[in-house]
């Protein structure tokens, strides 16, 4: 090959040219490729490095028992025939795909080494750093999110919560306390009573025919919490400061992952949503009445709102506490209450007569 054509190509493409004269031509070294190419001396070395670097050449003494065994070291067989000459005991030559495997590798090790070492730093950063961290240290406009699954770090979380939060605590519960953990949840609302803390929480209304619960929610009323029931609880959640937030990952599984969320930009938006619910709730010690002035009751209305939201028949079983059947029921006293043929046009009407927002636009209808 001519130097002008050599000269032609610059980096990259002059690696490439040697690499396919070391293919095309068994028995070449690098030197006797770059002699072809008609390279110089710094040329041919920085060739020689990139080609090294990508895994497309590898150095002599990588064993016959590596080359041979390792699914990762494929050599071409004319490759292993260079080995003899006395010029080509340096480098060997490997396939493309073999140096692809290699260099994916290498960059998986150095990751997981980069991902362990971060990780240690920020258990130290948090062992260090945590009491600062906390809620209620400081109100942040940015947000941090982390999925927690010990649930002993979710019980060390409230802990440190009770002892830093200022002004406010928005719990909500899907279903009963365990007994186990009625004497903590007390010990909290004092701790927090004294301090001045505005606690508020939310049960499903079905709680109130266990008579474990029934003290338990008179006992945290006496203690100062504001109380609430409702036929319909989404989740259980706590919001503390506008700046904390802790809630499933899943609000149907119990076990699920829990959602560990700090800073306001988020917390305002879970908030939101807590005084939406805590509005439509019931007050603590006062029979909610039957009807709303629309004929429907707070089950039948609580089943119209999840149906128009496109919830089903499953969801709204679980989420109301009751079986498919009288789920069935409730959605067909609610059409026959509507004057609707069908849950569609159920859902039209309810939003007509703005029973899904609380404000008739055809209140006069």
């Amino acid at each position: 090959m001519s130097r002008n054509a050599a000269v032609s190509r610059v980096g990259s493409e002059q690696a490439l040219a040697v690499y396919q004269e070391l293919r095309t031509r068994p028995g070449t070294s690098i030197d006797q490729a770059a002699d072809r190419l008609e390279l110089s001396a710094e040329e041919r070395e920085r060739c020689r490095e990139e080609l090294a670097s990508l895994g497309l050449t590898a150095p002599q003494d990588l064993s016959d028992s590596d080359a041979r065994h390792s699914p990762e070291s494929r050599e071409r067989p004319e490759s292993r025939e260079n080995r003899e000459g006395p010029e080509n005991r340096a480098h060997i030559v490997v396939d493309p795909d073999v140096a692809l495997l290699r260099l994916l590798r290498r960059e998986r090790d150095r990751l997981q080494d980069r991902l362990a070492a971060t990780s240690r730093a920020h258990t130290a950063l948090e062992a260090l750093a945590g009491p600062f961290l906390r809620a209620g240290a400081a109100p942040r406009s940015e947000v941090e999110v982390e999925i927690v699954t010990d649930p002993q770090r979710v019980l060390r979380e409230l802990t440190e919560l009770t002892e830093s939060v200022r002004t406010a605590v928005h719990v909500m519960h899907t279903g009963s306390v365990r007994r186990e953990d009625m004497a903590a949840e007390l010990d909290r609302d004092r701790f927090r009573a004294a301090r001045g803390v505005r606690v508020r929480a939310m049960y499903s209304r079905r709680v109130g025919t266990v008579p474990e619960m029934t003290q338990h929610l008179a006992d945290r009323a006496a203690l100062g919490v504001e109380l609430r029931l409702s036929p319909v609880v989404p989740m259980n959640m706590v919001l503390a400061d506008e700046n904390f937030a802790l809630l499933p990952t899943d609000p149907h599984d119990p076990d699920s992952a829990t959602i560990l969320a700090r800073g306001p930009g988020l917390v305002r938006s879970y908030l939101a949503l807590y005084e939406y619910c805590w509005q439509a709730a019931s007050r603590y010690g006062e029979e909610p009445g039957e009807s709303g002035g629309d004929g429907l009751s707070d089950q039948q209305r609580a089943a119209l709102h999840m149906l128009a939201s496109g919830i089903k028949d499953e969801q709204i079983a679980r989420s109301l506490g009751v079986s498919l059947r009288t789920v069935s029921r409730l959605l067909s006293e609610v059409m026959q209450e509507l004057g609707a043929a069908s849950r569609f046009e159920a859902g039209v009407k309810a939003a007509r007569l703005g029973l899904l927002d609380g404000e008739g636009s055809e209140q006069g209808a």
